[in-house]
């Protein structure tokens, strides 16, 4: 009762929430960086799925070591456990991210960010019309479109550095962001029953074995471990356990739409991140549609996620 409590505190939810989107949003960057550094070019996507893997197979390792560190037990499944790790493992790690993978090697870290600001609209469409877990009502279909249209904003524009749609680079991104809402939809019904860390943990294991498996048989390598190199990786698992640990435990115990208004920082912190590291320039001339698509991916997931006829 003590930790539902403390999960639920407003302060509590606003430090996690916040916490785990600046993780997320840091990906893009550090995504693209690692390419660098492994010498994967955005020619061999075999090269790609292999570092995929390398990253949430050393997720789920941190995931699982933090909860035997803070539970003084090996989390083990259960039978029960086995059917919900595997299509985790196969919709949330290995099919959503090789897309994600392969699209970031052909799209800048600023568009696949506003590309992921998607991800709350296709979600709750997921939600509504596929798993049949909420109503689809006037209010989340305006805040979808709002979302939408921010997004579509910049990425379908004509010209500059974020006027460019590639089906091979956001195409991509966008598919893996399908994949991940049927995998948040599955997570919400299974982490309602079971242990959502000990879920987040195997998934990771799993679904990156998979990953890694293809890329080898496939022919993929990496290049060079230099400690820069390895300290990326682990950056990347890290920032992978913390942020799915986290935000599968929020969801546990709070509403769904009291979690969700936080995702619009992903994109936010994924363009800042993707100007500082990668040093990718915004065009003045494109920085007002950058503005009007944040704010109306911001607007538009409040509308979906906040009821303001009731306390929040």
């Amino acid at each position: 009762m003590e930790e539902r409590s403390a999960l639920s505190r407003p302060f509590v939810v606003v430090a996690l929430a916040s916490i785990s989107c600046a993780l997320w949003g840091s990906a893009f960057a550090a995504v693209k960086t690692g390419y660098d550094l492994f010498q994967i070019p955005a020619s061999s996507p075999t090269g790609q799925l292999l570092f995929a893997g390398m990253r949430f197979m050393l997720a789920g390792l941190f995931v699982l070591a933090g909860t035997f560190v803070a539970r003084r037990r090996l989390p083990v499944p259960t039978r029960d456990d086995l059917l919900p790790i595997a299509l985790l493992g196969l919709s949330q790690t290995a099919l959503q991210y090789a897309p994600f993978y392969l699209g970031l090697a052909h799209a800048s870290g600023t568009n696949a960010s506003l590309v992921q600001g998607t991800s709350v609209f296709i979600q709750m469409l997921l939600a509504t019309l596929v798993f049949r877990q909420e109503r689809l009502t006037a209010r989340k279909l305006v805040g979808c479109l709002l979302g939408v249209g921010g997004v579509a904003l910049v990425t379908l524009r004509g010209g500059g550095a974020l006027g460019s749609w590639s089906w091979m680079g956001e195409g991509l991104v966008l598919a893996s962001i399908v994949a991940g809402g049927c995998a948040a939809c599955l997570m919400r019904r299974y982490s309602a029953a079971g242990d959502p860390l000990l879920l987040t943990g195997w998934q990771f294991v799993c679904g990156g074995l998979a990953l890694v498996a293809i890329g080898l048989a496939l022919g993929g390598r990496v290049g060079a471990c230099s400690p820069l190199a390895l300290g990326v990786l682990c950056y990347l698992g890290m920032l992978s356990a913390v942020a799915f640990s986290l935000w599968s435990s929020l969801l546990k115990h709070n509403p769904v739409s009291r979690v969700a208004v936080y995702r619009p920082l992903i994109p936010m912190f994924g363009v800042a991140f993707s100007v500082v590291v990668l040093g990718e320039a915004i065009p003045i001339g494109q920085l007002p549609a950058l503005v009007v698509a944040l704010a109306l991916i911001v607007v538009g997931t409040l509308v979906v996620n906040v009821d303001w006829g009731k306390k929040l």
